[in-house]
């Protein structure tokens, strides 16, 4: 094992998330000794249990001992729930013995500088992953206070890539654009899915038909794509023969504005973000 693998992490919430970085970390070779969990619904702890063989707390307060031990705390809650928990934490961290910990928040729309100010406490880490990270092919953006160590800046991307891949963020402007891109990205995808099988369907295909050839062509164009040096514009040209049938579909879209669209629904979504912020932010 390398000294990363004995990492003492404490996780505020084991949903999917958490529980996806858990099992993430755990199929890296951490020790599940080194892994503590806050998690108040007792069925969801339970689980996490029998899953993982980690330690689970039932509340906040009586995990004075994990965050003193802790080299990473990971609050991973619903936005509407940070502040409370935030407050909670602070308290903790003030009394904190040891080492003083990296703050790392999986929180939508939660900006660092609010999470500080909650905490009383500058070391923290915005991470935005999204829901393939639930089978090891999660995207994360991440953004860094600047009383982030390196240390723990290595400490965040070991943790986050545990679940597929990172990109680090210098302005955190740009997180909102990160969570509209990467972080609802998928439901983009889901819909296109969709969309393809539909009309397969309404072509005449039988439903399971269509949906084997929608989804392996969705997975097999984006791998292509990932392993060529070539532009998507250059890839997609190369399959679209003049009056061919890719052609008459491509002028369809383009007819239709796809782009605009698309990067509309975008622009919506970071705009939502960043009101979000203002929202669960301040005081």
């Amino acid at each position: 094992m390398t000294k990363s693998n004995h990492m003492n992490t404490l996780f505020i919430g084991g949903g999917n998330m958490g529980r996806a970085l858990i099992g993430g970390l755990l199929k890296k070779g951490f020790d599940p000794k080194s892994i503590s969990t806050v998690e108040t619904h007792p069925q969801t702890a339970a689980q996490l249990v029998q899953d993982f063989s980690i330690h689970v707390l039932s509340t906040l307060a009586n995990a004075q001992e994990q965050v003193n031990a802790a080299q990473a705390v990971i609050i991973a809650v619903k936005p509407q729930d940070f502040k409370p928990i935030a407050f909670e934490l602070s308290h903790l961290l003030k009394n904190c013995s040891n080492e003083r910990p990296l703050i790392l928040s999986i929180a939508a729309g939660i900006r660092t500088n609010d999470i500080a100010h909650w905490l009383h406490y500058e070391n923290c880490v915005r991470a935005m992953p999204n829901t393939p990270a639930l089978i090891n092919q999660g995207m994360t953006g991440l953004f860094a206070s600047p009383a982030v160590s390196e240390i723990q800046r290595k400490r965040a991307e070991t943790i986050c890539s545990s679940v597929g891949k990172t990109v680090w963020i210098d302005d955190e402007s740009l997180m909102d654009a990160v969570t509209a891109l990467s972080g609802s990205g998928p439901a983009y995808v889901f819909a296109f899915l969709e969309a393809l099988q539909s009309g397969g369907e309404r072509m005449g295909l039988p439903a399971n038909t269509a949906r084997q050839l929608a989804y392996q062509t969705v997975v097999g164009a984006a791998a292509l794509a990932m392993q060529s040096d070539e532009s998507p514009a250059t890839l997609r040209q190369k399959v679209t023969s003049k009056g061919g049938t890719t052609a008459a579909a491509l002028e369809v879209l383009e007819q239709k504005q796809w782009r605009t669209v698309l990067e509309e629904a975008l622009m919506a979504a970071k705009e939502r973000g960043a009101q979000m912020a203002k929202e669960l932010g301040g005081s």
